[in-house]
């Protein structure tokens, strides 16, 4: 009787032990907040890619495609690495609607989301700076050649 009260409070003790280090496992060590963006930096950058030429899979600095365009743009003005193709930037982040878009949002376009083949910054004023066959250009997110999919925040990006 004796051990077999022993093994059924060890049995209880061990399962306890288990479930609070499970618990432990499972929570992050410490809250990483999300580290502010700045808008100012990441539209310096991208100006002063205007007027470079278009090169299909070009990351830059002297010619860019869309995607290599956005990616050099977050990497040199905000020390973030994102992903480098338009479909994987569109599948990473999260989406918000056109009315909540912000400057330094990402617009995507193609044939569905599933297709994205196309993206830009968006820049404010229903604009944005993408490299296209024209290479690197300021134009209207909803010009009649560009069917807008979606938009994306890639982080806290605030104006300084």
């Amino acid at each position: 009787m004796k051990k077999t009260f022993t093994d059924i409070v060890l049995t209880v003790m061990a399962t306890i032990a288990f479930a609070i280090a499970g618990f432990a496992i499972t929570q992050p060590a410490t809250a990483q907040a999300d580290s502010t963006i700045s808008y100012d930096k990441i539209h310096k950058v991208a100006k002063a890619q205007l007027g470079k030429p278009y090169g299909w899979g070009s990351t830059g600095p002297s010619r860019f495609d869309c995607s290599g365009f956005t990616s050099y743009v977050y990497k040199k003005g905000a020390s973030k690495q994102i992903p480098r193709t338009a479909q994987a930037q569109y599948n990473k982040y999260k989406h918000v609607s056109y009315k909540n878009i912000k400057k330094g949002d990402l617009v995507f376009f193609g044939g569905s989301k599933r297709s994205i083949s196309h993206v830009g910054l968006y820049v404010g004023n229903g604009r944005m700076i993408d490299s296209q066959n024209r290479g690197v250009v300021t134009e209207a997110v909803h010009a009649p050649w560009w069917h807008a999919v979606g938009y994306a925040r890639v982080g806290n990006v605030v104006a300084d």
